[in-house]
């Protein structure tokens, strides 16, 4: 249940980014659009060859990814992204640390809307298929969930920077620099941010924490 104040017969959402883009601090019940990515410095999620090992976080991350992780109740993804995540529905996690599991659990219990016009079925349980991508649809579902929405994936998460659907940035900067590959953030697009937090872990990633206003 997302917690609110009242002012005035207004709703307020407690601690987060407000909904409209205007300044105002008024903040609306309706459920946030989440975008969050974990990239090289120099901004790509993967390198020119698909490659994204560099990215897999360790423990102290993935603790902090998971709490972020938690307030999820839908995730957005394209075909390629759900083809990866859904691995995480037949998880063996016997002899795995204590945050895989968790993560395990978080997975599982959230729905998944997967975007393809190409994918025939989907292996993983409360998962649906939309054909296309209509941001008044995703809009609908932000006006009427309970709960916060993630949208996965760059190509995806263009399309809704684009509709300005997206209320959320968590970027997760690694130390390393590849060069290119798959860039985190859409060319061609510009976002006026508020720096709501940013943290610093011991491996040297850093997480920095954006409203879109």
């Amino acid at each position: 249940m997302l917690l609110a104040k009242y002012r005035g017969g207004v709703a307020y959402r407690v601690g987060d980014c407000p909904t409209n883009r205007g300044g105002s601090r008024m903040l609306s019940v309706m459920a946030r659009l989440i975008y969050s990515a974990i990239a090289s410095l120099d901004g790509y999620v993967a390198d020119e060859n698909g490659n994204f090992d560099w990215s897999a976080p360790d423990e102290q991350v993935h603790a902090f990814v998971n709490d972020l992780e938690r307030e999820i109740g839908t995730y957005l993804y394209g075909r390629r992204l759900y083809q990866v995540m859904v691995a995480w529905e037949t998880m063996d996690t016997t002899d795995q640390p204590p945050v895989v599991a968790d993560f395990t659990g978080i997975w599982q219990a959230a729905d998944k809307v997967v975007f393809s016009g190409t994918l025939d079925a989907v292996s993983s349980a409360r998962t649906r298929i939309e054909r296309t991508f209509d941001p008044d649809t995703v809009r609908r579902w932000k006006a009427s969930a309970q709960r916060d929405l993630s949208v996965g994936g760059p190509e995806l998460a263009a399309a809704a920077l684009r509709a300005g659907l997206v209320d959320e940035l968590h970027l997760f900067l690694n130390p390393v620099v590849v060069g290119g590959g798959t860039p985190a953030l859409p060319d061609h697009v510009r976002l006026s941010l508020e720096l709501l937090d940013e943290h610093r872990f011991d491996n040297g990633v850093v997480h920095l924490h954006y409203c879109l206003q």
